[in-house]
C-alpha cells in the first residue's frame, strides 16, 4: 500500500512559478523589480526567473496579470532614432571618429545606419557597448 503512495505521490507534477506584470508595461519602458511578481501556476511560454527579466527593455506592452515572454523582452536600447552619435572607424591600428546621426534605434550589438554629419554619407555600423557606432570593426 505505502508503494502505491509513494508512486502517485511522485507522479503529481511539481508547482512551477511564472513571471506575470503587476501593472501595465509600456513598450520601451525598462523592466524593474516593482512591475513583476511570480504566480504559482504554469503558464506556457512565460519566464520562471524574475532576475531574466529585470533590467531588459519590453519590445512590447504587457499589461497587468499577463504572463512575461521571452520575446516580449530585450536588452535596453543604447541608441534613439536622431540621436547625435560619435561615429568611428576602426582598420588595424587606425581609428577616426566624427559625429554622426543615428538613423535607428537599438542596443549593444545591434547594426544600425547612420548618417556621417560632415560629409552626409550614410553608412552602416554596429553599436559598441559605450553607446559609439563604430564602423569597419571587426570582433
Amino acid at each position: 500500500m505505502w508503494r502505491l503512495l509513494l508512486i502517485l505521490a511522485l507522479a503529481v507534477p511539481a508547482a512551477a512559478e511564472s513571471v506575470v506584470a503587476t501593472r501595465t508595461i509600456r513598450a520601451k519602458a525598462v523592466i524593474v523589480p516593482e512591475d513583476l511578481t511570480l504566480v504559482n501556476a504554469e503558464l506556457p511560454g512565460a519566464l520562471t526567473d524574475l532576475a531574466a527579466a529585470v533590467g531588459q527593455e519590453a519590445r512590447v506592452s504587457i499589461y497587468a496579470g499577463k504572463p512575461v515572454r521571452p520575446g516580449d523582452l530585450g536588452p535596453p536600447t543604447l541608441v534613439e532614432r536622431n540621436q547625435v552619435v560619435t561615429l568611428i572607424y576602426v582598420a588595424g591600428g587606425l581609428a577616426i571618429s566624427t559625429e554622426g546621426r543615428a538613423l535607428g534605434r537599438g542596443s549593444a550589438q545591434d547594426t544600425i545606419r547612420v548618417m556621417n554629419l560632415g560629409s552626409r554619407t550614410t553608412v552602416s555600423g554596429r553599436i559598441g557597448p559605450d553607446g559609439a557606432v563604430y564602423v569597419g570593426w571587426n570582433d
